[in-house]
């Protein structure tokens, strides 16, 4: 048997990584300024990670959520006081698909409606609900095109207002910074009025902090910096720092009903410890106030390489925090193969021509400096 081919893949095999570095089989050192999809939150290896992955998995790895976990317990109040939303309600699930699931299927339960709102070149996951709110055909399926959905431009608040008025919205799901569609950032004035709008007219706002929360934009969630409080955020990513896992913050105005939701991995034993060391280390640590500065400092670098003849190929630097793009006028190709084989540095991409960067929030000010130097190197020879 062999795997079923849905990536292409770097000729490279990482067997090891530390902080915001990573090694092949061979003994090759890379930066890692990706996170491994922005799942990468405190740092490869962490020393606290996994010490408490390894006490947890000595005494219980798994038993089922038919008996009470007092980690969950733990980690929803824990949670609660890091992101400022203690009067929420928590739901642990274990990808952020499925969290963006569960967020449309109990927003559609409470108003019995169908519609959705979301972003044009938005991406919420490749599940059912989750892929029919995503803005791209090319992965959803016939049978997920159900036309629930109607794609708008990001802050067009007038487009969005005149579908809201129509009464008929379920929900509307926002990423505040777009990660897949490009790094593309909703206004404070947008998402004040959309939230405002959906107050109005009986919609519910769910927010996908998915890749741009967990401390990634600067503060713990990305909609923070835009003055406005959802009544649904989806997390996931960063909150497991790679164990796979995810969650549901949910309004205090929703009331839990017995088999409507559930899982059976979800809120797993090891689930919990890993998302309890990655908010003792980003407290610890003060990871969310470092993706701000390091951010800062990172758009600034960047900012000044675009303005300098080396840097002539860039066309635009976006972002807030650690969760940077860095348009160009040359396919992404044609850096990013060149980072990752010839200067050893791992970055994603958007589109057709952005890099998209999304490290370890432990990254350092000397980590930007090593990234510049690499970067400068590769463009200002194409």
């Amino acid at each position: 048997m062999k795997l079923f081919d849905v990536y292409p893949l770097f000729d490279v095999n990482i067997v090891k990584g530390q902080g915001c570095k990573v090694w092949d089989d061979k003994g090759q050192e890379y930066l890692d300024l990706y996170g491994g999809h922005a799942v990468i939150s405190i740092g490869h290896c962490h020393p606290h990670y996994v010490e408490m992955m390894t006490g947890q998995l000595n005494k219980l790895g798994f038993y089922s959520n038919s008996v009470k976990n007092t980690l969950q317990v733990e980690l929803a109040e824990r949670l609660g006081k890091a992101c400022g939303y203690e009067d929420y309600q928590f739901f642990l699930i274990n990808s952020g698909a499925e969290a963006n699931e569960n967020a449309l299927k109990l927003a559609s339960f409470a108003n019995g409606r169908t519609r959705v709102l979301a972003a044009q070149k938005a991406f919420h996951g490749r599940t059912s609900l989750a892929v029919e709110v995503t803005n791209n055909p090319k992965i959803v399926a016939p049978i997920n095109d159900n036309k629930h959905v109607t794609f708008l431009p990001m802050n067009d608040l007038p487009a969005w207002e005149a579908e809201l008025k129509k009464g008929d919205v379920c929900a509307v799901i926002l990423e505040c910074i777009q990660g897949v569609g490009g790094i593309q950032m909703a206004t404070a004035e947008f998402a004040q009025g959309l939230s405002k709008a959906c107050k109005e007219n009986g919609a519910f706002l769910i927010c996908d902090e998915i890749q741009c929360g967990y401390g990634r934009s600067g503060k713990f969630f990305a909609h923070q910096w835009l003055g406005i409080k959802p009544d649904l955020i989806t997390v996931a990513k960063g909150i497991g720092n790679g164990f796979p896992m995810a969650g549901l913050l949910i309004s205090p105005d929703f009331e839990p009903v017995y088999g409507r939701l559930g899982t059976t991995f979800g809120g797993n034993h090891l689930a919990c410890t890993a998302a309890l060391a990655v908010l003792d280390v980003m407290e610890q640590e003060g990871l969310v106030e470092n993706a701000r500065i390091v951010g800062e400092y990172l758009m600034e670098r960047l900012k000044a390489l675009q303005a300098s003849p080396e840097g002539k190929h860039i066309t635009d630097v976006r972002g807030r925090g650690l969760m940077v793009g860095v348009e160009f006028d040359i396919p992404h190709a044609d850096v990013r193969k060149p980072l990752v084989y010839d200067k050893h540095c791992f970055t994603g991409c958007a589109g057709t021509n952005l890099l998209r960067l999304l490290p370890p929030l432990c990254l350092t000010k000397e980590n930007v400096d090593d990234f510049i130097t690499r970067l400068t190197s590769i463009i200002s020879h194409l």
